[in-house]
């Protein structure tokens, strides 16, 4: 049975087309939809009349588009690139599509090549002139050192070399008819369509398609517009079988918001909604594609390590806590950038929980490696079916978030939160901490969620914005909370940092006067998360140590505490819910605090500077 193919992910943007027909508006199309993983540069190669033209701009795609408008630019055989910058400035001279020499290749790559600079030593002769300060144009001059005529073996023998992740598009001058591409640990794929064959990052980025080949790794194509050839990494040619189809995705769509952000802080309760009836049946948890054994977790299992990255890393915290809550099984949470390099005290008696939008993520995909070598049990909780992390995972749980384009995550967050706690449910019953009850309480209320989430948009909307018009003239903000309500402030301060560019800083309410209450002074925004009941009590009692210093305090809470902290403060309530299930509410106001404050500071939102959406090279 084929499966459709929702997204993989990228930093920068690559495509190539062959057809029957101009390809260069569908290719411009393309990297328009791509645009939302990198903007730093554009650029697109392509044959004119049997030779190869070259274009590339700083900044947006619009800026390409204005020239093939003036130029009328119209090609059979094109490949583009957009650029999140990893090796030398977003300038014109480090834009893809990077050449050889000889000018015979014109090639776009997605990854970092990591032993370039190796390379250039060591292979490459002393008098290569290099037009640009990028990793990439090494991997150009390898192609003209290696080239007998023959493409694909100079493709073999170059990327042999090389080491780090990359996916190439390639044009070769002497094969006007082709475009050659190869990959090895960045997403690639090359897909059929109607008039030709295409190569992309992202098969969003492709309108249509009949037929998808993913390139593995080391693997090599030859596309023209009716044939796929494909070699392995030693180019001998190899059959390879489509594995899925590209439909329309109207995630491109705005549907009438102003920006992707708003609109996917809007689709939670759909997100949500998804996620959680794709894991509960008849009234228990029930994960699919979750095979752990309950020998495994009642006799064997001492403790789980959670790694991720950014938000997902939060959504960890919160996990943390809910899975110790419901099963009693020590948990802690990592970052994976951290995790990789560590001592891993993982062995056969640990789970360890892998959290990535994209599934391609190269920190926690490396990490994932890394724990699966000490033999640890692997389950992760990914958003795209055929990435890498999962693949690689024996056990996943999939989020139902659907595309997200904004690179401020929210829905992807929150699909994740509530995996989180369906996690912890099924532990915990296997375990015997929590009854058939208590699950069919806890259940029940999951399926709840989704109501609540988008009432609590509702109903908090139009205050928020009025909160943003004090706080967008601001230079600096602090979040604090405790345990879970901790996560949510360090949710929320990403938020705010990546969109609106505001200064901030998360913090454990209780280590405030640790130091950092010397920062506090009077007017400074600080916004207090303060769900916990368990806690609650210490969480005002800081509030008023920063009171005291003059902080001009916003208190998210709930309905059930909101008289508790009134005392004219400002005080965001969302409606109640269980004590496990709070984070899911608390976030949103935080959310749509970032985007309306962004807003009046006139910030770029769904592409915040220097940020890409998924940070597939480390």
């Amino acid at each position: 049975m084929q499966t459709k193919i929702k997204e993989a992910s990228i930093v920068c943007g690559i495509i190539g087309e062959t057809s029957v027909k101009n390809v260069m508006p569908e290719l411009l199309s393309g990297l328009k939809k791509l645009e939302y993983r990198g903007y730093d540069s554009a650029g697109v190669a392509f044959f004119d009349n049997g030779k190869i033209n070259r274009v590339r701009c700083k900044g947006k795609i619009e800026g390409l588009e204005k020239l093939a408008v003036t130029e009328n630019y119209e090609s059979r055989v094109a490949i583009g690139h957009t650029r999140w910058a990893t090796h030398g400035e977003p300038t014109e001279n480090n834009a893809h599509p990077h050449k050889s020499p000889d000018g015979k290749f014109f090639i776009v790559h997605n990854g970092i090549i990591e032993n370039s600079d190796e390379i250039k030593k060591t292979l490459l002769s002393a008098e290569s002139v290099f037009e640009s300060h990028t990793d990439t144009e090494v991997f150009a001059h390898l192609l003209e050192k290696y080239y007998d005529g023959e493409p694909v073996s100079a493709i073999a023998k170059a990327q042999a070399v090389l080491k780090g992740s990359y996916a190439f598009g390639i044009l070769c001058s002497d094969y006007p008819q082709n475009i050659f591409a190869a990959a090895s640990g960045s997403p690639l794929l090359a897909v059929k369509s109607k008039n030709g064959f295409s190569i992309t990052s992202d098969s969003g980025a492709i309108n249509t398609g009949t037929e998808v080949y993913r390139v593995c790794d080391g693997e090599i194509c030859r596309l023209s517009c009716d044939e796929a050839e494909f070699f392995d990494a030693a180019g001998e040619k190899i059959s390879k079988q489509s594995e899925s189809t590209v439909e329309k995705d109207d995630s491109f769509d705005k549907a009438g918001y102003e920006h992707y952000m708003l609109k996917e802080i809007y689709e939670q309760p759909t997100a949500v909604k998804n996620t959680v009836s794709s894991l509960v049946a008849l009234g228990s948890i029930s994960l699919p594609d979750v095979t752990l054994d309950d020998d495994f977790i009642i006799e064997k299992l001492q403790k789980i390590i959670i790694i991720a990255c950014g938000s997902a890393y939060h959504t960890g915290i919160v996990g943390k806590h809910v899975i110790e809550s419901f099963s009693g099984i020590p948990c802690s949470v990592e970052i994976a950038s951290e995790f990789r390099y560590s001592v891993p005290l993982a062995d056969e008696n640990t789970l360890a929980v892998f959290v990535s939008q994209s599934g391609e993520t190269a920190d926690t995909l490396a990490s994932l490696r890394l724990a699966k070598r000490c033999g640890a049990q692997i389950l992760s909780i990914v958003n795209v079916r055929n990435s890498v992390i999962a693949r690689e995972s024996e056990n996943v749980i999939f989020t139902k978030a659907g595309r997200e384009i904004a690179v401020a995550t929210t829905k992807a967050y929150s699909a994740q939160l509530v995996a989180f706690y369906a996690l912890g449910i099924l532990i915990g019953r296997v375990k015997g901490c929590v009854s058939v009850e208590q699950e069919e309480k806890f259940t029940a209320e999951l399926l709840r969620l989704p109501e609540k989430i988008q009432d609590t948009l509702a109903q908090l909307d139009e205050e928020i914005k009025n909160l943003s018009k004090e706080l967008y003239t601001c230079s600096d903000a602090f979040f604090i909370g405790r345990l879970k309500d901790y996560a949510i402030a360090c949710e929320g301060a990403l938020k705010l940092k990546e969109v609106s560019y505001i200064n901030t800083q998360s913090y454990a309410a209780g280590e405030l006067k640790h130091g950092t209450i010397s920062l506090i002074e009077n007017g400074t925004p600080v916004f207090a998360v303060a769900g916990e009941s368990k806690v609650f009590s210490k969480t005002l009692s800081n509030i008023c140590e920063v009171e005291a210093r003059g902080a001009r305090v916003t208190v998210i809470t709930d309905n059930a505490k909101q008289s508790l902290v009134a005392n004219g403060r400002t005080v965001i309530a969302v409606p109640d819910t269980l004590s496990e299930f709070r984070p899911s509410l608390l976030v949103l106001p935080l959310q749509l605090l970032s985007y309306y404050t962004a807003l009046l500071r006139g910030c770029d939102i769904d592409r915040p500077k220097n940020l890409a959406k998924s940070v597939t090279v480390e």
